[in-house]
C-alpha cells in the first residue's frame, strides 16, 4: 500500500509538472503569435522598420522569473492586503555604513573626474556632487551589475505584466534606440523593471533625456561616464533644476510652530520661515541668496525625526525617484561628497510600525471629516502627515504630524 501510494504521489507530481511546462509552452507560442499580431503593427505605426522589428525579437525569450507576471491562462496574483506593516521607520532608509562608502567613493571619483563635472555643471547648471550622489545610488557609480537583457525584460511585461500598457510604450522606445545605432541590442541592458545603463533610465527617458558627451556620437549610459553624468544632469535641468539654489536644509522647529505646514503647495520665502524661529541645526544663517527665495518644510516623521526646509530643486530630485526619503539620501550624500558633512543631526524616532490598514482607517477617518489626505493607501505623505496634525491640534492634543497606535482609538 505504501509503495503504491508513493508510485500515485509520484505520478501526480510528474503529471503537474508537465502540465506546468504544457501551460508555459502554450503562453510561449501566444506570445509569439502576439509579437507579429499585436506588436508589430503599433511598432509599425510607430515608424519601426520591419528588419529592425525582426532583428531585435530574433533571439527575444519570456523571462518567467521576473516579479509582476500575469501570464494569460495562469491563476491571477492574489491582491496585497493592507494589513500587513509595508512601512517601516524612515530612518531604516539611511543606511550610515552605505552612505559613509558612497560618499568616500563618491569624492574619490569626483577628484577623478574633476574636468567632465566642471564642464557638466557649466552647460546644465547642475553641482557636481548631486549628479554623483545619483549616479552612486542607482548603479553603484557604475560599478553594479546590470544583468538583463532589456529587450527581454520589456517584451515580457509589455505581453504579461500587471501593467502592460507601461511596458508597451517603453519597449516601442527600445525599440527606437536600436534603430537609432545608440547602442547594440546585446550591450543593451536593464534592471528587472526595465531601468538602463548606469543612471537607469527608462528607454523613454533615454529618448528624452540622454546626451552624448563625450562627443563619440552616440548617446552611450552603459559605457561612457561623461555620457551618463551628463544624461542625469540635463534629466534634473530639464525637470527645472535651479541653477545656484541648494536643496535643502536640516533644521529645527520650534514647538510653538506647527508641523502641519509642509508641502510643495505651502511654499513661502525662506526669510519667513526664518522669522518663525526656525533655524538651521548647523548654527549657520540660512545664506542670504536664499532668503528671498521659496522653501518648504519638510518633516518625513513628523516631530519623530529630522526636520527640513526644502528648496524646489528637492522636488526635481523627486522626479527621478518620486519618493521624499529618496530625494533626502540623495542630497544628504551629495552633501557629504560636496563638503564632508554627515548623518542628519536629528535621530529619527520609532516609528513606522503601524499597520497600513491602521493609516488606511485614518485616512477615511481625516477624508470623513473635511481634509485631503492625498491618495487613501494606508501610507502616510506629507498631505496626511499635516491633515492629522491639524486634527491634532483643533482636538486639544500636541501635534505631531505622524500616524501612532495612540491616535487609533480618537480618530474613526
Amino acid at each position: 500500500m505504501l509503495k503504491f501510494l508513493s508510485v500515485l504521489i509520484l505520478s501526480l507530481a510528474t503529471w503537474c509538472s508537465s502540465c506546468l511546462a504544457a501551460s508555459k509552452a502554450e503562453v510561449e507560442g501566444q506570445f509569439r503569435r502576439w509579437l507579429q499580431d499585436e506588436l508589430w503593427p503599433q511598432a509599425e505605426k510607430a515608424g519601426i522598420s520591419a528588419g529592425s522589428f525582426k532583428a531585435a525579437f530574433q533571439g527575444v525569450r519570456l523571462d518567467w522569473d521576473l516579479p509582476d507576471l500575469v501570464p494569460p491562462g495562469f491563476p491571477k496574483p492574489k491582491e496585497r492586503k493592507q494589513s500587513q506593516a509595508e512601512f517601516s521607520s524612515p530612518g531604516s532608509y539611511f543606511s550610515e555604513k552605505r552612505l559613509q562608502g558612497l560618499a568616500a567613493t563618491g569624492r574619490s571619483l569626483a577628484s577623478a573626474h574633476a574636468a567632465t563635472l566642471k564642464k557638466i555643471e557649466r552647460t546644465y547648471g547642475v553641482p557636481g556632487s548631486v549628479v554623483l550622489a545619483i549616479w552612486g545610488r542607482e548603479s553603484g557609480f557604475g560599478r553594479a551589475k546590470i544583468p538583463h537583457p532589456i529587450i527581454d525584460v520589456l517584451a515580457t511585461k509589455a505581453f504579461m505584466s500587471t501593467r502592460p500598457e507601461l511596458f508597451r510604450r517603453e519597449l516601442i522606445a527600445a525599440l527606437h534606440i536600436l534603430e537609432s545605432g545608440d547602442v547594440k541590442e546585446a550591450d543593451m541592458r536593464g534592471s528587472w523593471a526595465g531601468a538602463m545603463g548606469q543612471p537607469q533610465f527608462l528607454p523613454s527617458s533615454f529618448l528624452q533625456y540622454a546626451v552624448d558627451f563625450d562627443g563619440d556620437g552616440r548617446r552611450d549610459i552603459w559605457n561612457s561616464i561623461p555620457d551618463s553624468l551628463a544624461s542625469i544632469a540635463n534629466y534634473l535641468a530639464e525637470k527645472g533644476w535651479q541653477s545656484g539654489r541648494d536643496w535643502g536644509f536640516e533644521v529645527s522647529i520650534p514647538a510653538g510652530v506647527s508641523c502641519a505646514q509642509e508641502g510643495p503647495d505651502r511654499a513661502r520665502p525662506i526669510a519667513d520661515w526664518a522669522g518663525l524661529g526656525i533655524a538651521r541645526v548647523s548654527g549657520k544663517p540660512f545664506p542670504a541668496a536664499e532668503r528671498t527665495a521659496s522653501g518648504m518644510m519638510l518633516v518625513p516623521a513628523g516631530r519623530h525625526g529630522p526636520s527640513f526646509v526644502v528648496t524646489p530643486n528637492f522636488y526635481v530630485i523627486k522626479e527621478y525617484n518620486n519618493s521624499d526619503l529618496y530625494a533626502l539620501f540623495i542630497g544628504n550624500l551629495a552633501d557629504r561628497i560636496a563638503s564632508g558633512s554627515g548623518a542628519f543631526r536629528a535621530d529619527w524616532g520609532d516609528v513606522g510600525k503601524m499597520l497600513r490598514s491602521d493609516v488606511l482607517g485614518m485616512q477615511k477617518a481625516l477624508t470623513a471629516v473635511g481634509y485631503d489626505v492625498g491618495k487613501v493607501d494606508g501610507l502616510p505623505g506629507y498631505k496626511t502627515r499635516r491633515s492629522l496634525g491639524d486634527w491634532q491640534a483643533k482636538n486639544g492634543m500636541v501635534p505631531t504630524c505622524f500616524p501612532d497606535a495612540s491616535l487609533k482609538g480618537k480618530l474613526r
